[in-house]
């Protein structure tokens, strides 16, 4: 549960009184939406693209204070969550960790430079009374052999990382993949980054017998747009419950996903998965008057009569459309949950009738004798 002592201190009455409101309505629809976290059975997973986390060099921020407080209910909601465009200056990241308190904590990358890196980070925010970190954590190099386009690295490195939680043990890595644009060359690239990402790990799995999973924001089109076919095309799978979901905020395009491979009869899909779409609780056009006077400069609104910002379609547009996705992000929370309680399985192995030690068991051990 995220710490709400600074609503008391560092908030007007007004403001704490909104935001916890907002906290109650949000609290509601996790609980609706998003099964409960468990102690022991299962591990809920997500990724997250937080829009230009937290740099304003837009200009249609900063983040308000209430904004930090929505985006760390969320990630409460998950035991382990990827996240996109965390900023070269990690304050706003630091101040999410506060507010979730010492039981959290993150690994993030070094910010990605160049023009299409835009010196973006990526992190992995988790529970650590239920992730245990393993002590394994790189940027993905591609071969000379390999690179994109027989001449480039990722535009912004993906980030590998080993985890546990309950019997599970794998490695997961979080993508950011070049956009460019719709046809043509750039629209190859971005094809071409999938490809050699999925090829290097899927490569990996094979050879250290291990679970791998990628999720992250690959800019995937549609189910059955060819970058949908490049990220599957090495022995990952796309969980159908996920594959047709949309997780951007017009929820027409399904940029984000989370593929699976796993070795034999391990990280086992439970069916549960999803994108949870924050808006219907936050930001709300009903919320336009209040936020009205507290947009950026770069809000430019239209004054109605009354010398207050108008409820016009040009005020709203930018509202819904740009400015409130910098508050939050223009990407929703996608999810998924795993089996990660193996002991049933485990023991019934014992009982099996082919059931045997080998002599060298590295597990094996002898007790001395007793006089």
């Amino acid at each position: 549960m995220p710490y709400y002592f600074p609503l008391r201190w560092n908030f007007t009455a007004d403001e704490a009184a909104h935001t916890a409101e907002r906290l109650l309505r949000l609290r509601g629809q996790m609980r609706a939406e998003i099964p409960e976290r468990s102690v022991n059975d299962t591990l809920l997973l997500a990724t997250w693209n937080l829009r230009d986390f937290d740099s304003n060099k837009f200009g249609h921020g900063p983040r308000l204070k209430e904004s930090l407080f929505y985006i760390a209910e969320i990630i409460s909601g998950f035991d382990l969550i990827a996240l996109q465009e965390v900023n070269e200056d990690l304050t706003a990241l630091q101040k999410i960790m506060r507010i979730l308190g010492p039981q959290w904590d993150y690994i993030a990358t070094d910010q990605t430079a160049g023009v299409s890196g835009n010196n973006e980070r990526m992190a992995y925010v988790y529970d650590k009374r239920k992730v245990h970190f393993e002590k394994i954590a790189g940027e993905i190099v591609l071969p000379d052999s390999r690179l994109v386009g027989g001449n480039r690295q990722f535009a912004r490195t993906p980030f590998l990382v080993a985890f546990q939680s309950g019997w599970l043990r794998f490695m997961i890595c979080t993508v950011h993949i070049y956009y460019g644009a719709d046809s043509g060359d750039r629209l190859a690239r971005r094809i071409a980054e999938i490809e050699a990402l999925v090829e290097m790990l899927s490569r990996r799995a094979d050879d250290e017998a291990a679970n791998y999973i990628v999720l992250g924001d690959f800019n995937i089109v549609s189910p059955e747009h060819q970058t949908m076919a490049a990220l599957q095309r090495r022995g990952f799978t796309v969980a159908e419950a996920l594959s047709r979901l949309p997780s951007n905020i017009q929820q027409n395009k399904h940029y984000d996903q989370i593929a699976f491979k796993p070795r034999e009869g391990q990280l086992q899909f439970n069916g549960r998965a999803g994108v949870f779409n924050l808006y219907d609780t936050l930001f709300k056009r009903d919320d336009f008057a209040y936020y009205a006077e507290r947009m950026g400069k770069r809000a430019e609104l239209a004054m109605g009569p009354d010398g207050k910002p108008a409820l016009s379609q040009a005020n709203l547009a930018y509202y819904e459309d740009v400015w409130r996705t910098f508050q939050v992000s223009d990407h929703l929370p996608m999810w998924v949950e795993l089996n990660i309680n193996f002991a049933d399985a485990y023991l019934a192995q014992f009982l099996s009738s082919s059931f045997s030690v080998p002599a060298e068991h590295p597990l094996s051990f002898s007790m001395p004798e007793l006089e």
